[in-house]
């Protein structure tokens, strides 16, 4: 294990999971979320303040400002306390609490938007203060994760390559869509290094990134209220819409073998399952999904009981205790 002094230099990139025996199908989960924020948007979050920092915009005494659902702020949050900067989160009342409660502790200042705005839903709203806060203070930095190309090149040369590397035989690759940043990374890589990987992007029902019509989200992560800047759509190959309910079970699925990711990765994996059902029924294909965080912040939501009953109903969870009897009888016969 490595020696390290400050936070931001450790990030297990090579971690995979294989999801066959939760799910049936040839599938691996690249799991990004062991480092100290927790989520993938800690190489997003190094490489724009490093750009930054570079290019003489982010200097001694400044205080970074972002949007953010939740991930980046506690990132952000996290090398701001390790470089000695201020930091301050604009986010939305879909944030965890837990995701507050972490930026807080490390010293950052949380902005919480409760009314989306007629253009643009919460994301709008939440750019709009940045605007007034930038407005209102030089010291204030926007890193701008919508439209900052180190957002992606963070992925371009690092988690793109790190999946490339441990699946020589990969055919596809499932990735999340929020600002894009980890999906143009991955997608360019394979573009321009393996053109033979169909790059396959998820996003949420209710999302405008790619045309559809804006819908209220209830789980922060993926999906916009605002087309992103870094979205270059002709280095996709095709696209998924997953509906908040097939996120929960797919994620409480994962639970009930000892795996807790976040919303986001639940999400991606039922948007790649069907996407495989769809395009690849019983076929023997090598595809790698990418799981942007883990799920311990997600306990007061997605993986409480109640939460799901008021947002959804009891239909969302209909049939779980039935599932997890069948996984219980394959493991026994060795199915699974």
């Amino acid at each position: 294990m490595p020696i390290i002094s400050q936070p931001e230099q450790y990030h297990e990139n090579d971690l995979f999971v294989d999801l066959h025996r939760t799910f049936g199908r040839k599938l691996y989960l690249k799991c990004e979320g062991f480092n100290f924020a927790g989520s993938i948007k800690l190489k997003a979050a190094r490489a724009m303040v490093e750009a930054a920092e570079a290019s003489g915009v982010l200097r001694p005494g400044s205080v970074l400002v972002e949007s953010s659902s939740g991930n980046l702020g506690v990132a952000l949050s996290i090398l701001a306390a390790s470089k000695g900067y201020g930091f301050v989160c604009v986010t939305d009342s879909r944030c965890n609490l837990a995701t507050k409660q972490l930026i807080e502790a490390m010293g950052g200042t949380v902005h919480t938007i409760t009314e989306p705005a007629a253009d643009g839903g919460f994301l709008g709203a939440r750019l709009q203060l940045v605007k007034k806060l930038r407005e209102s203070d030089d010291r204030y930095v926007w890193l701008n994760q919508y439209a900052n190309p180190n957002n992606a090149l963070a992925h371009f040369w690092g988690t793109a390559p790190a999946i490339a590397e441990r699946f020589p035989d990969l055919q596809v690759a499932f990735i999340g869509a929020g600002t894009t940043g980890t999906l143009m990374g991955c997608a360019r890589y394979f573009k321009e290094n393996r053109p033979e990987v169909k790059v396959v992007a998820v996003d949420a029902v209710g999302s405008v990134t790619f045309g559809g019509p804006s819908l209220p989200r209830q789980i922060p992560g993926l999906g916009t209220g605002v087309r992103p800047p870094l979205l270059d759509r002709s280095y996709v190959d095709d696209v998924v819409h997953v509906d908040e309910v097939d996120t929960i079970r797919a994620c409480r699925r994962l639970a009930r073998r000892g795996f807790l990711f976040g919303g986001s990765t639940g999400t991606v994996i039922s948007g790649a399952l069907r996407w495989l059902d769809e395009y690849a029924p019983g076929a023997d294909v090598t595809a790698v999904a990418v799981a942007p965080d883990m799920g311990d912040r997600y306990l007061d939501s997605v993986y409480h009981r109640g939460w799901v009953e008021e947002i959804y109903g009891s239909a969302a969870l209909a049939g779980e205790f039935e599932e997890l009897g069948e996984l219980s009888m394959m493991t026994t016969t060795g199915v699974v």
